[in-house]
């Protein structure tokens, strides 16, 4: 039997990824029926910050796509995310 424990979540990263979220649902005007996740991993790029915000957008109906951000969650304005996804918006 194996047993799993997850750490705790960071409840202001978890405050940053809604926010990020909301602001992609806005930037794409997602429905309902569509998802955003929000993730920080790691990012060995200076340029990064130590960490960089991954994006994804499932729309009923199509495939996954997928945004990345230069820094971390905390970090990201409504217009930084906007920019990410600028590519997604006719997709």
């Amino acid at each position: 039997m194996a047993l799993f424990f997850r750490a705790r979540e960071d409840p202001e990263r978890a405050d940053a990824s809604r926010r990020v979220a909301a602001f992609a649902r806005s930037a794409l005007q997602l429905s309902d029926d569509d998802a955003v996740t929000v993730s920080e991993i790691a990012c060995g790029d200076p340029e990064c910050g130590g960490a960089e915000t991954v994006i994804l957008i499932m729309r009923a109906g199509r495939k996954t796509a997928a945004a990345k951000l230069k820094m971390p969650i905390a970090k990201a304005t409504e217009a930084d995310v906007a920019a990410a996804l600028i590519d997604l918006a006719d997709r």
